[in-house]
């Protein structure tokens, strides 16, 4: 009997060991086991979000010049149509910001290993010294944003590339109703007139 236990405590240990070392997670933390997962469009490994890694500090990168004419005044509200994430399709939100660069769509591999393709969305001052914009597909980059974890330092490739105004914006997520603040970037196609 006493061998039977054994086993059974030295397979529960070995379960939430590799738990631990595949997903990065504690598995006896609250809710570690039970989790909203996304796949960004393409990507090779699931990638866990939440309300607060939708969310920033607002601040703004070194160079990024405010839009002069925009769709979407900062201010007023818009329907978003990206899923990014969960809970953000459909959502309304707050337009927190407006600016005008040049926005890419990324593949790049996270520290712990997680091969993310073609993340919507980094813009060109989130670069590491870049050349001038607009950068071609293929060229590979340094992430200088943290928008999802893992990102930051990470090398990454471009995928895309489009001139166009980008929003930073504030939603509460249709899924649970968190809210989302200062969350970077939504394109101008990606946003549509609020009722």
């Amino acid at each position: 009997m006493k061998k039977w236990v054994s086993l059974g405590i030295i397979y529960v240990v070995a379960v939430f060991a590799a738990f631990s070392i595949i997903t990065g997670q504690n598995p006896l933390a609250s809710g570690g086991m039970e989790h909203d997962e996304h796949t960004d469009e393409h990507a090779h490994e699931e990638v866990n979000h939440s309300a607060e890694e939708m969310s920033s500090s607002g601040e703004i990168p070194t160079g990024l010049k405010e839009a002069s004419d925009t769709t979407f005044e900062v201010g007023s509200e818009a329907i978003i149509s990206a899923d990014h994430m969960p809970g953000m399709d459909g959502a309304v939100a707050e337009i927190s910001g407006a600016f005008d660069t040049t926005v890419y769509t990324v593949s790049y591999t996270t520290e712990d290993g997680q091969e993310i393709e073609n993340h919507k969305w980094v813009i060109h001052e989130e670069l590491e010294n870049p050349d001038a914009a607009p950068l071609e597909p293929g060229t590979e980059v340094v992430l200088n944003a943290d928008h999802m974890e893992g990102m930051d330092g990470a090398n990454a490739e471009i995928d895309s590339a489009d001139e166009t105004t980008v929003y930073m914006v504030d939603f509460e997520t249709t899924d649970t109703g968190e809210k989302v603040q200062y969350h970077k970037w939504i394109t101008e196609e990606e946003l549509s007139l609020a009722d």
